[in-house]
Order: structure tokens, then C-alpha cells, then sequence
């Protein structure tokens, strides 16, 4: 019989390397395969991971900057339209503490770098000559026994194993194929982000945006940075270069005609962006696609019989207005899914009945009481009158409020009703304020 190991992790990304970390040091025997040749080659994403899990996995990761750019200490939230940005700012010393709130990484070099910790704990394991991570091999398929998964099947090779903890991303074939989800998904429920690495010399970038040491600013956009689509833009500050970008919905860019890389252009070329940029150099680009955050496109369940699903390929993302929330997302479920396979190899049971305290973990954890809280945050930002509407009426105020002319100057309430009545009406935006706060 082929060798079977306690564990196969499908997938090189966070949710399968957390998982790998927690199952070494549990002293279980596992295999991670990943299809890129490394790690993280394959991961085109980048941006914050929030939260300390990571100082869970890598104690005292500040001390090896190999794995991230820098750490959030300047938070910026960009109303736009075609001229101007009306920013909410936030910079403070408390986010100076260690463990930090928020990195920022690279992704194909942080999960290398991760992948690299892995390593090391699986040679400290008592199990590190029967524990492996395998790079450049494409999984096709989950074997199945009837209904229980028990293995996985690689070109003419296959691997068998007590339990597989499915972490392959969000396009989850694999997942699909077991069943656990349907394989028509609403592009009203789907997102595409694409990404340029724009590089500036390290001393430029840290005047330019006020960085001093590591730290590091995350901004977001809301209005014209997608040109009326449904989404917003991004930019985070590497070690030397900006990664800057969009998310777009797919179904909104489709029925309106437009492609993405001409939002991104049009984005670049903003007043105030173009400023941000100058003298860069575009050293990649990236793009993929990403759940929306709705949480009826997560899998009728995350366990079945022999499985278990983690990270993007259970569609756990949410974008909420404080955070994009994705990487964090996928190390919990990770650790989560590690913890109960080593308690289902103590049992000895790795029956459906006994993976389903995955479940129960996860309903316990940030990530679903964030997503389950959070829905009506979601759908808010979807509506045009937060991508469009809202960005534009308070530009516009900020032009009327903040310009000084050799003329009376109105007063500021008149100000707001005027700029109100030239956008909206006073009923549309309390209905937005009301579901805003119940929301939020």
C-alpha cells in the first residue's frame, strides 16, 4: 500500500503553512504540497496581516525583517473624485508595541519566509524525517472512499492520509469536487485585484510618506479610484517600493465595460495619487480574484469526512470599511484546523463527527463572529452611494468648506445643503447614515 501519513495540507499559502507549523510541533506526520516551485511563488496578493497570530507561529518575528515590509503604524481612509481626496488620518505610537497590530508584507516573500520556519520546526520535530513540504506538484484530485476523503492523487502519483485539510485558495476546485460546494459561483459574489509594485528609493518613500524606521502606512480608497465600479483602491508601503492597486467587483465591470487596468491607469493618474508615485519605478504586475466577503459563498460546510477546509478556499475574507481581513482570516483557520486534527490523531477518529469541532472553533474565533456581524457592513460598501455618491458629495463639500475667495464666504450648514441637494436628497443619505450605524 502507498505510504499514508496522518495529514495532507493542499496548498503553500498562510491557512496551509499555519496548519504545517502547529502540526510539527504536534508531532504529527504530515505532507504540504504546494504547486509553485516555492512557496509563495504562486501568491500574487499583498498587504496587511492583522492581528498577533503570526507571533503565535514565529515568536518574536520583529527580530527577523526578512519576512515582512514594515509594520502598520498610519492608518489613511481616501474619499476620492476626479479632483480631489478628503482623507480620515490616523497615525499613533501604540501601534510601536510588540507584538505589532499589522504587517505589511509581499506575499511570495513572506510565505517563503514562513515556509523556511516551517522547515525548521518539522527538523525539530520528532517526526522530521517522515514530515514533508513538496514544491512544483499539482494535486488534480481528492480520493475518495464513498463519501471519506482519504488522500490526494498527483499526475500518477498518489498520497494517502487520515485527514486532508483542503487550503488550496479561492479557486477551490478541490473543494467543489468533494462537494462541499457548488460549482456555479455568482460573479455578483466574486472580485478581481489587481496590483502593480511600484519601486522608490527607500529614503524617498520614508520622506514622502513620513515612515520612520519599519513603520509603515496602509490607505485605502473609496470613489474615484474605480471609476463607479463597485470596490476601491489600495496602497501599502514595502521596504522600497509601493504595492498600489484595486479591488473591482466582476459582475459591476462586466455590465459596465470597463477593464481593469484602465481603472488602475485612470486611478495612477489622480491628483493626488500621481503625487504619491513620482519617480517610480513599476517593477510587477499582479492580478486575481477574491471573495467578496458575503458569507452565503462560503461552503455549505468546512468538514466532511476526512476534510477539512481552510483560508480562501472556505471563502473566509471580509472587508468591513476598517480592514481589508483576508491573511488573518486564513492563519486562525489554520491553526484551527491543525488543532483538531492532532486532538482527532490522539481520538483516533477522523469521522466527520469528530472533525466538526473545526466548526465549533471557528463560530468561537474572530473570524466568523467578524463575518457574521460585519454582513451589513459588506453589503454598505457595495452600494453605489458609498463607491459613489458619498465620496463625491464630501470632495465636493471639502472644495466648497476649504476654498477662500474674495467674496462672502457662505455659511458652512448652507454649504451642506447646497452640496447635498447637488448629489442626493437628505432622506437618501439619513437611510444610508441609519443602516450605516447599524452596520458598523
Amino acid at each position: 500500500m502507498d505510504e499514508k501519513f496522518d495529514c495532507i495540507i493542499v496548498g503553500g499559502g498562510i491557512a496551509g503553512l499555519s496548519a504545517a507549523m502547529i502540526l510539527a510541533r504536534a508531532g504529527l506526520r504530515f505532507l504540504l504540497v504546494e504547486r509553485g516551485e516555492f512557496a509563495g511563488a504562486k501568491n500574487v496578493s499583498g498587504g496587511v496581516l492583522w492581528g498577533t497570530d503570526l507571533a503565535r507561529l514565529v515568536p518574536e518575528y520583529w527580530d527577523d525583517p526578512n519576512g515582512y515590509e514594515r509594520f502598520v503604524r498610519h492608518r489613511r481612509l481616501t474619499l476620492m473624485d476626479g479632483q480631489s481626496a478628503f482623507s480620515l488620518d490616523f497615525k499613533s505610537a501604540h501601534y510601536d508595541e510588540k507584538p505589532y497590530p499589522g504587517v505589511i508584507v509581499l506575499r511570495s516573500r513572506f510565505d517563503n519566509w514562513l515556509a523556511g520556519k516551517v522547515q525548521d520546526a518539522i527538523d525539530a520535530s520528532p517526526m522530521s524525517d517522515e514530515s514533508f513540504l513538496a514544491t512544483n506538484i499539482l494535486v488534480e484530485e481528492a480520493i475518495t472512499d464513498g463519501e471519506r476523503v482519504v488522500g490526494i492523487r498527483a499526475g500518477e502519483e498518489r498520497f494517502f492520509a487520515d485527514v486532508v485539510i483542503l487550503a488550496e485558495g479561492v479557486n477551490n476546485l478541490l473543494t467543489r469536487s468533494v462537494g462541499l460546494q457548488e460549482d456555479y459561483v455568482p460573479a455578483d459574489h466574486m472580485m478581481i485585484g489587481i496590483k502593480e509594485v511600484i519601486r522608490l528609493d527607500q529614503g524617498v518613500l520614508e520622506d514622502r510618506f513620513q515612515l520612520d524606521g519599519l513603520s509603515g502606512l496602509s490607505n485605502e480608497f473609496v470613489g474615484y479610484a474605480s471609476q463607479g465600479v463597485e470596490g476601491g483602491g489600495f496602497l501599502y508601503t514595502n521596504r522600497e517600493s509601493i504595492s498600489l492597486g484595486l479591488v473591482l467587483g466582476i459582475k459591476d465591470l462586466r455590465e459596465k465595460r470597463l477593464t481593469p487596468y484602465d481603472i488602475l491607469n485612470d486611478f495612477k493618474s489622480h491628483p493626488v495619487v500621481v503625487d504619491m508615485l513620482r519617480g517610480g519605478e513599476e517593477v510587477e504586475y499582479s492580478a486575481h480574484t477574491v471573495s467578496s466577503g458575503e458569507i452565503r459563498l462560503m461552503p455549505r460546510e468546512v468538514y466532511a469526512d476526512g476534510v477539512l477546509i481552510a483560508g480562501e478556499a472556505a471563502n473566509l475574507l471580509i472587508n468591513a470599511g476598517k480592514a481589508i481581513q483576508g491573511m488573518d482570516y486564513a492563519m486562525r483557520s489554520g491553526i484551527l484546523a491543525a488543532e483538531v486534527v492532532a486532538a482527532a490523531r490522539d481520538r483516533g477518529d477522523f469521522s466527520a463527527e469528530s472533525l466538526q469541532d473545526y466548526r465549533g472553533k471557528l463560530e468561537d474565533s474572530f473570524v466568523m463572529k467578524d463575518m457574521k456581524n460585519f454582513q451589513g457592513a459588506v453589503h454598505l460598501l457595495h452600494e453605489p452611494m458609498m463607491y459613489q455618491i458619498l465620496p463625491n458629495l464630501v470632495c465636493d463639500f471639502g472644495r466648497k468648506f476649504f476654498t477662500v475667495e474674495s467674496r462672502p464666504t457662505p455659511k458652512t450648514r448652507d454649504m451642506l445643503r447646497e452640496t447635498i441637494k447637488d448629489h442626493t436628497s437628505y432622506w437618501s443619505l439619513a437611510k444610508f447614515g441609519i443602516n450605516a450605524a447599524r452596520s458598523l
